[in-house]
Parts: structure tokens; sequence; C-alpha cells
């Protein structure tokens, strides 16, 4: 079992040190859903939501998301994206949209918070758009699909 390594010698939080880590192409997938009623769906694939276009602004949102994931997450470092980008798919026969967020970095440590960030806000972003009309929408199944690089080496979900 791999050590917990964001913790002191007095079991207090402790940011890890990157420093001596080399600078490499890095690179993490991450992926989630939101669920929601038939007609809301239709509405947002229309674009006829009164706040706007609501995968726009999700997009948008998500990216601005994993530029700040440092800023949310207490124990993430800041980390120099140099890519940020997020796909939809929308799935009419069960009623979601799927999300997709790719991060990249050249650097010292890994984007997984960044994409799991970028998925879960852009989620955020389109329920607080629609939850005028629809508030028994479902934000579920984030996870990481994949990420490329570091110490630790390549990963991508086995399902």
């Amino acid at each position: 079992m791999d050590e917990l390594t964001h913790f002191n010698e007095e079991g207090r939080a402790k940011m890890v040190d990157v420093g001596v880590k080399l600078n490499t192409k890095r690179e993490a997938i991450a992926q989630g859903s939101i669920y929601m009623d038939t007609k809301t769906l239709n509405r947002v694939i229309n674009k006829d939501i009164q706040k706007g276009d609501v995968l726009a602004v999700a997009q948008v949102a998500g990216i601005m998301a994993a530029k700040n994931t440092s800023q949310l997450v207490p124990m993430c470092h800041h980390i120099n994206i140099t890519g940020a980008n997020i796909h939809f798919n929308i799935d009419e026969q069960n009623s979601k949209i799927d999300i997709k967020a790719i991060i990249s970095t050249t650097g010292k440590t890994g984007v997984e918070i960044e994409a799991l960030t970028a998925v879960s806000i852009a989620a955020l972003t389109i329920y607080d758009m629609c939850k005028v009309i629809d508030k028994s929408m479902k934000i579920s199944e984030i996870k990481v699909l994949k990420k490329v690089g570091g110490k630790s080496g390549d990963y991508e979900i086995q399902e």
C-alpha cells in the first residue's frame, strides 16, 4: 500500500514538497454525468434556458475551475495548466449529459484534481442554470478515466 504523504510527523496536514521532482508532460481525463428530466434536457439542447446557453457557460466554468483548483482544494499545488478542454455528450436515451475534462501541463505534479474539479464545476453550473425548472437533477459518476506522466506512471480505468 502506498504511504499517505499529506501528513507531517505530528499527523497534521501538510503540502507535499514537489521541488525535487522533474518537470514532465502530464495529462488527466475525468468524467461525470448530470441526469435530468427529459423536458429539461430538451430545453438545454434547444438553448431554451432563460439564463443563456447552458453548455457554453458550463464549458467556461469548467476551464476556470481547473485553473483555480489550488484555491479550492487545500493541499493541491498551484499548477500552470497548459491545456484545458471540456466535452459534452448529450445522451437523450438516458436523459443525461456526460461531461469530460482533459487537462494538461508540463510540471512536477499531476492534474487529476484539476480534471475532477473541471467536471464537478461544469456539472454544478448546469445544475445552477437549470434548477429553476428541475430541482431533481442528479450529479454522479465523477471519476478519473486516465492519467499520463509522473513518477507513479500512467493509469487508465478498467471498466
